[in-house]
C-alpha cells in the first residue's frame, strides 16, 4: 500500500485537539486559566467551520465542560499534555483514496526525563481508533510539528529534530527520507539546519519546522522573517530562504514578518504567524485560524494570510498563552483529511 500526506488545504472531516493538563505545568489554577481559555478559544473558533474532537484528561473534565462550546465533541483520555500535533497521528491518504493514520514513535521531544509522556505515547493509536482508520506504524521518533508538506511529495524537516541523537541516534538523513517516502509519500525532502532560537529552551521541541516555514500551495513557501537584527532569528530566517532557493530556484517565497515584540518572560521569543491552521474546504466555508500576539504586526500578518489563502476567512486568536508553554495554534491541532472518492 502506498500513502501520501495531503496538503493542509485539502478537504477535511475533522480537527483533533487535546485539552491542556494543569498538573503537567505545576501552575496554580488561576495561573493556568489563560491556557485553558486559549485552547478552548481555538476549538470554539474552528467548530463554527468544521467538526472538532477534543481529548480531555479526566482531571480537566469540569474545566473543559465550562469553557468548550457544546458543539465540540469530547472524548475522555488520559493525557500528559495538550500538543495533539505531536502526540497524535499524522493522517494520510492510501492509494485507494481512503484515510490512514501514521503513528510515529513519541519520546517527549527527545527529552524523556524532563517531559513525562507515558499517556501521550499512546494517544496516536487512540485517535486512530476513534477515527476508525487503519494504522501505519512507524518506529521513527518524530512529531507532526516536525514536518510540513505540499501534498505532492515535498516534505520540510529540520536536522535537529529527526536527526536528534536523543530521538533517532542511529539514523541518517537517507534513513529518515526513506521512512518519509514510505509513510508520507515523500519524493523530495528539504532539510533546514535548525529551527527558531526560542524553540531550544526548556519547553521547546529543538527545532520544529511548523513555526519556521509552511507550504500554502505547491511551489509557494511562507517564511517566518525576522527583520530586526537584534533578534538571533534574523539570521536564521535568511537561512530558511537560502535553503529553499538552494534546493529549487523557482520558489514563490512570501515573507511573513515576525512580531515586532522581540522578547517574552523567557528571553528572545519564537512567536510566529507561520504557526496557523487551515480549516474547512475551499471558499466561504473555510478559514485560517491565525496566531495574534497583541503586536503591531498582527494586522499585516493577517492580511498576508488572507492573500495567500484566497476566499478563506482569517480568524485570529491570541496565542501568547500557547507560546508561553512551547508552541502555537498549529501545534495544538491536527487535521483529519476527507477520503478521496
Amino acid at each position: 500500500m502506498a500513502y501520501l500526506m495531503p496538503a493542509e488545504t485539502a478537504p477535511q472531516d475533522r480537527i483533533w485537539m487535546a485539552f491542556p493538563v494543569a498538573r503537567t505545568y505545576g501552575e496554580a489554577e488561576t495561573d493556568f486559566e489563560a491556557a485553558r481559555a486559549t485552547w478552548a478559544a481555538v476549538a470554539n473558533a474552528i467548530v463554527d467551520v468544521e467538526p472538532v474532537t477534543m481529548l480531555v484528561d479526566p482531571s480537566e473534565r469540569d474545566q473543559a465542560t465550562r469553557l468548550l462550546s457544546s458543539a465540540v465533541d469530547v472524548e475522555y483520555v488520559h493525557l500528559n499534555d495538550g500538543w495533539i500535533r505531536d502526540i497524535g497521528p499524522t493522517f494520510v491518504h492510501a492509494d485507494d483514496g481512503s484515510v490512514a493514520a501514521v503513528t510515529w514513535t513519541f519520546n517527549g521531544w527527545g527529552r524523556p526525563v524532563e517531559h513525562p509522556h507515558s499517556h501521550d505515547a499512546l494517544v496516536a493509536r487512540t485517535v486512530a481508533g476513534l477515527a476508525g482508520v487503519p494504522i501505519v506504524e512507524s518506529s521513527l521518533v518524530n512529531e507532526g510539528g516536525g514536518i510540513h508538506v505540499d501534498g505532492r511529495g515535498t516534505v520540510l524537516a529540520t536536522r535537529t529534530v529527526q536527526l536528534d541523537p536523543m530521538r533517532n541516534p542511529r539514523l541518517t538523513a537517507a534513513d529518515v527520507e526513506a521512512e518519509f517516502a514510505r509513510t508520507l509519500g515523500a519524493t523530495d525532502v528539504i532539510w533546514f539546519g535548525r529551527g527558531l532560537t526560542g524553540d531550544y529552551g526548556p519547553a521547546g521541541t529543538k527545532g520544529h519546522v511548523d513555526i519556521c516555514v509552511t507550504l500554502p500551495s505547491p511551489g509557494r513557501a511562507l517564511v517566518h522573517t525576522q527583520h530586526d537584527p537584534e533578534h538571533p532569528d534574523h539570521i536564521l530566517s535568511q537561512e530558511f530562504r537560502r535553503s529553499l532557493e538552494y534546493h529549487r530556484s523557482d520558489w514563490d517565497i512570501v515573507e511573513l514578518p515576525a512580531p515586532r515584540t522581540l522578547t517574552d518572560a523567557h528571553g528572545f521569543n519564537d512567536w510566529s504567524y507561520v504557526n496557523h491552521l487551515v480549516v474547512g474546504g475551499e471558499g466561504s466555508d473555510s478559514a485560517v485560524i491565525a496566531c495574534s500576539f497583541g503586536d503591531p504586526n498582527d494586522e499585516a500578518a493577517q492580511e498576508i494570510l488572507a492573500d495567500v489563502y484566497p476566499g478563506r476567512r482569517v480568524l485570529a486568536v491570541d496565542a501568547r498563552p500557547i507560546f508561553d508553554r512551547g508552541g502555537g495554534i498549529h501545534c495544538i491541532t491536527q487535521q483529519q483529511p476527507t477520503a478521496r472518492r
